[in-house]
Parts: structure tokens; sequence; C-alpha cells
């Protein structure tokens, strides 16, 4: 008995032991899997946008020159403790663009600047009322200053361009205030901050301007030019004959998102001088009335995406044999098509530089026509439809009402491009004379003189006749 329960217990000792060698084995195998797949997303962060990597190595050089001012004697002797303040200038400055390091740089500047003057001023105040009512009136500027900046933080304007540096003022403000009134030596150390807050600021700067660029102008260009390619695309794929093909389907979605990154890089590039064709006081703020209306048709194409995948839009395309299904889909065809190709006109031109072309006027006079002749159809049509007939082409009514009210998206946007065009100084590129014989095929319309516009009829009314 005594041997067979020691057999017993050595092999429960031998199944513990195996239990305990496989855990760790699959806790080892779950950490290298998670291992190689942070691996593989940290590739693909760089492989996404290359520059990234740069700006970590520009981030290591900066800091690798400020911290000099420890480790040679002569600029330690000169700044001492202070020195610090570069390193954390570099830290908290450096941004990705070149307008984010600037307009951190001079908001940490002037902010420094302005409140450690008034902070050595506060202190010689404070000084001429005794040791008594020194900390009284060192307590109230104090209270006095920072609640005023906090409270203009909240001001809109403020906020956007300058909240960086009111804060650095209240901190710089505080720090020197209140250190005052135990530090005898009170010019001396704000002299000292000051300065290695300016060799930092400086030292991002140069870096980030000379050393592999990145101009939130720029990008801000790309960006809205991009969106505007998105949907072109879009309507491009929705109009064309190949059904099969849903890779379009894909691409607008980036544009409903674009609204916090356009208005960030407007922003920045605000602070940023001349560069790359943008002259001196570039309308960045156009860019983000161009970005509005890209997400406005954004929204609109995200109901004809709705309509391209649902059951009820399946439903509409089977039933080929509807009366109005035939008569409508040539318009709606031509409509998406023709406006998917003036809105690639305008983003060419704007990725260019350029003024739009004559082809792009000529693409939405089309797609006018053809919103037309749709709204004729419709008004026109014969078909009485039961409560049956409803449900089968009321995806074709929502569709053919959305993409009246996307060609007036796109003439919009075209109508801002070229306030934008002009603004900008683009170049215009002649007209040549096929060109011009394009434009003299496009169709006039009536229009509206109390508001310059075309006078066409809603879409609620083409309902109402049916």
């Amino acid at each position: 008995m005594e041997i067979i329960s020691i057999k017993i217990i050595g092999s429960a000792n031998q199944k513990k032991a195996g239990g305990v060698q496989r855990s760790v084995i699959n806790f080892f195998t779950a950490m290298s899997e998670k291992l190689m797949e942070n691996v593989k997303k940290t590739k693909k962060i760089g492989e996404d946008d290359p520059r990234r990597i740069v700006h970590s190595i520009k981030v290591g050089l900066a800091l690798t020159l400020v911290s000099l001012f420890y480790y040679f004697r002569p600029l330690y002797d000169g700044f001492g403790q202070a020195g610090m303040w570069a390193i954390l200038t570099v830290v908290v400055v450096f941004e990705f663009t070149i307008g984010g390091t600037l307009s951190k740089s001079i908001n940490r500047g002037v902010a420094t600047l302005l409140a450690g003057a008034l902070g050595v001023g506060a202190e010689y105040l404070a000084g001429l009322c005794g040791d008594k009512g020194e900390p009284i009136v060192l307590g109230l500027l104090v209270f006095l200053l920072a609640a005023t900046s906090t409270f203009t933080r909240f001001i809109p304007h403020v906020k956007k361009k300058y909240d960086y540096g009111v804060l650095i003022f209240i901190l710089t403000f505080s720090l020197v205030a209140v250190s005052g009134y135990r530090v005898n030596l009170i010019l001396q150390l704000a002299h000292q901050r000051l300065a290695t807050i300016l060799l930092g600021g400086a030292t991002c700067i140069i870096i980030s301007i000379f050393v592999c660029p990145v101009w939130a102008g720029q990008d801000l260009h790309n960006l809205v030019s991009g969106n505007i390619e998105k949907l072109a695309t879009f309507l491009e794929g929705f109009g064309g004959d190949d059904d099969k093909d849903k890779s379009y389907l894909e691409g607008y979605k980036n544009v409903l998102n674009s609204k916090a990154t356009e208005e960030s890089l407007a922003n920045f590039a605000w602070w940023e001088p001349a560069h790359g064709g943008f002259r001196y006081n570039h309308p960045w703020k156009h860019y983000l009335k161009i970005g509005g209306l890209s997400r406005e048709c954004a929204s609109h194409i995200e109901t004809l995406a709705g309509y391209s995948v649902n059951s009820k839009h399946t439903q509409a395309k089977e039933a080929s044999s509807s009366e109005l299904h035939l008569k409508i889909q040539p318009s709606c065809k031509k409509l998406s098509t023709e406006s998917g190709e003036a809105l690639r006109e305008l983003a060419t031109a704007l990725k260019n530089k350029t003024f739009p072309s004559a082809a792009a006027e000529t693409h939405i006079k089309n797609s006018k026509s053809a919103a037309e002749e749709l709204k004729r159809v419709l008004e026109n049509s014969s078909l009485l439809p039961t409560k049956l007939d409803l449900q089968e082409i009321m995806p074709l009514l929502v569709t053919s009402s959305v993409l009246i009210d996307v060609v007036a998206c796109v003439e919009r946007i075209a109508v801002s491009v070229n306030e934008l065009s002009e603004k900008a100084g683009f170049v215009r590129e002649a007209v040549s004379a096929d060109q011009k014989q394009l434009l003299r095929r496009g169709i006039v319309k009536p229009v509206d003189d109390e508001h310059g516009v075309e006078a066409t009829p809603t879409f609620t009314n083409t309902l109402k006749h049916l």
C-alpha cells in the first residue's frame, strides 16, 4: 500500500510540475507574441510617415546640444543650475511641425521675459512695504495676476494662439515673485533662467527649420486637397459601371474626422514664415472653410455609401425593370461622375497651387445639367407608387435627392477654391482654344439676382409631384 501511495504522489507531482512548465511556456509564448505585435505596430507608425523617425532624431540632437551647459565647466560656471531650464525648454517646445515649435518657443520666450520683469518689479514694490508688508503685497500681486491671467485663457482668441504663453506667464511670475522673497540675487536668477530658456528655444527653432523641416502649412495644404480628391474618388466610383469594386467606399470617412487636425495645422501655420510658395500672411483660415464644405459633402456621400451596401439599395438595383429606375439611372450616373471629375480637377489645381482649370467649370455645368434632367424626369414621371412600390423606389428617390445636394456642395467648393486661389496669388494657367470651346458648350442656367446663385427647384417640390 505504501508503494502504491508513493507512486500516486509521484504521479501527482509530475502532473503538477508539467502543468507549471506548460504555464511558463504559455506565458513566454504570449509575451513574445505581444512583443512581436507591438514591434509590427511601431514599424507601421514609422512606415506611415518616416518624418516621425526624423523628428525623434532631431529632438535627441537638440537635447544633446543643450546638455553642454552641464557637460562643459565654462558653460556651467556661467549659468549654473539654471542650465536645466534649457533642457526643460527643449522637451516642452519641440513640436513635430515648424509652426508648432515656433508657437511654443515664442510664447514661452515672451511670457518668460514679461513675467520675469513683472516679478522683479513686484519684488521691488513689495520691498518698499517693509518686512511685515512684503509677503502681504507679494501674495496680493500673485493672486491678482494669476486670477486675471487664468481668466484670459477662456477668451477664444487667446486660448487658440496664446494659451501656452499665458500658462508660462503664470508659472514664471509666481516662481520669480515667491522665490525672490528668500533669494537675494533675484536679478541674477531671472537673467540666467531667461537666457537658458531663450537658448533652448533658439536651438529648437534652428534645428526644426534647417534639419528636414516639416511645415504645418504644407501639411494643411496637402490634407485639404487630399480630402477633396477622396470625395472625387467616391463619386467617380459610385457613378461607374464596376459594381464589384467597392474600394471607393472607405476614403471619404477620413474626411469626416479631419476637422481637429485642420484647425490645429491652420493655427500652427499662422506662426510660420513664408515658405514653399506660401507667401507671408497666407489665407490659412480659408482652408478651414474649404475643409468645412468638404465635410458637408462627405456627410451627403455617407448617405450614398449606406445605400450602396444596404439591402434596400440592393433591392432597387435588382428591380432593373422598374420604369423609374431605368429613367433616372443615366442621369444619376452622369451627375455622380461629372461631380467627381470636377472635384478631381479642383484637387489637382489646389495641390499644384494653380487656379482651377476650365475643365472643372465644364464638369460642374455638366453635373448641374444632369441634375436638372433628373429633376425633370422625377417631376414628369407618370409612375404613381403604391405602398409596395414606394418601398422599392424610396432608395432611388433618396439617392437622387442626395446627389442633387452633392452638386450644390461641389459648386460651393469650386467657388471657395477659386477664392483661395485669388487670395493666395496662385498661378493662373492660360486657357487654350480647346478649353474655350468646351466652355462654350456648357449649359447656362437662370440666375437668381437676389442671391447670385442658380434658381433651381428644391427636391421637396419634386417629391410632391410623385
